[in-house]
C-alpha cells in the first residue's frame, strides 16, 4: 500500500519504496515499544489498510506525543475505513496514556487526509512551506494535532532506541 504512495503520489514526501524486512523492523520496532500498528484486512484476507503511531521527533521529552501514519489501499477509501482506523488508533494511543497525536500531511493532494484529521478533532498547528522536493516540485506541509485522552499514565516509552 505504501508504495503506492511513494510511486504515485505526493501524500508521501518519501521517494523510496519500503521492502518487507523494512516493514518488519519498523513493526518489532513499534511493538518493542508498545505503540500500535493496526491492520484493515478485507474478507478475504487482503490487507487493504493501515494506521500507526510512531515516536514523534526522536526525543525522550516528546514520549508522551506521537505521530500517526494511515494509508489506505487503491478503492478502500470513501467508505469509511480511514475514520474507522484512525479513531482505533486514537482509542489505542489513550488506553496507553499518550497524551498528544500529531499528523504531518503534505499540502498537495491531501484535502482527504486533512478532513478525515479535522472530523476526528485534530486542529491545524501550523505549515511549513517548501520543504520537501519530489516530482519536480516544491511541496509544503500542514501539522494537525490532537490533544488525547489517556486513561492511565504511561509508565515508560523511551524513543532512544529510534536513533
Amino acid at each position: 500500500i505504501y508504495n503506492h504512495f511513494v510511486s504515485n503520489s505526493v501524500v508521501t514526501l518519501d521517494e523510496r519504496r519500503s521492502s518487507i524486512p523494512y516493514w518488519r523492523e519498523k513493526f518489532a520496532l513499534l511493538s518493542k515499544l508498545g505503540l500500535p500498528f493496526l491492520v484493515a484486512v478485507s474478507p478475504a484476507g487482503v490487507v487493504i489498510g493501515y494506521a500507526l503511531a510512531q515516536p514523534w521527533a526522536g526525543k525522550n521529552a516528546y514520549r508522551y506525543t506521537v505521530e500517526d501514519s494511515i494509508y489506505l489501499g487503491p478503492g478502500a477509501g470513501g467508505k469509511g475505513l480511514g475514520a474507522a482506523l484512525l479513531q482505533a488508533l486514537i482509542d489505542a494511543c489513550e488506553q496507553l496514556g499518550i497524551r498528544e497525536m500529531v499528523a504531518v500531511i503534505s499540502d498537495t493532494k491531501a484535502d482527504a487526509s486533512i478532513r478525515l484529521h479535522a472530523k476526528l478533532g485534530f486542529v491545524e498547528a501550523g505549515r511549513m512551506g517548501r520543504v520537501g522536493h519530489k516530482f519536480g516540485r516544491d511541496l509544503g506541509t500542514v501539522y494537525m494535532r490532537r490533544a488525547l485522552r489517556p486513561s492511565r499514565r504511561r509508565k515508560f516509552f523511551s524513543t532512544s532506541s529510534t536513533r
